[in-house]
């Protein structure tokens, strides 16, 4: 996947792509991606010479991430502050590894806690098994 991002794009081709193609590659909607650029998620975003957004490849990157941040759990307020931070650049570094340390930790919480929820479901469809068959013979 090359250049570190652990296969964080939508493999568009190089360049430039217009609003109709990330929502379409991406599942977000129109409306969705409005609203990132909007919140301050998305501030790179170009226009053409008819006003239409244009996303280049960088773009593309950042919105998987974000993306990203979000089915794992991390709440939008937390996403614009980590987007926020991403724009001072280097001098936020470590305070973009703390929270990404921070929202790690939470990951590992709630898998545990998903862990034990389905150590117990597993046990009540065996005992159900159980009884199934002693019902049946």
């Amino acid at each position: 996947m090359g250049s570190g991002h652990m296969g964080l794009s939508y493999g568009f081709r190089e360049g430039s792509v217009y609003i109709s193609e990330v929502s379409k590659q991406s599942g977000l909607s129109i409306h969705t991606l409005r609203y990132y650029e909007k919140e301050g998620l998305l501030t790179e975003v170009s226009r053409d010479v008819s006003g239409r957004r244009v996303y280049s490849n960088n773009d593309l990157i950042w919105l998987s991430w974000i993306q990203r941040l979000k089915t794992t759990g991390m709440k939008l307020d937390d996403i614009k502050q980590f987007s926020a931070l991403r724009k001072i650049g280097d001098s936020s570094i470590s305070d973009r590894k703390d929270m990404l340390i921070h929202h790690a930790q939470k990951l590992k919480a709630d898998i545990q806690r998903l862990e034990d929820e389905l150590e117990v479901v597993e046990y009540k469809v065996s005992a159900y098994a159980e009884k199934e068959h002693s019902l049946l013979t």
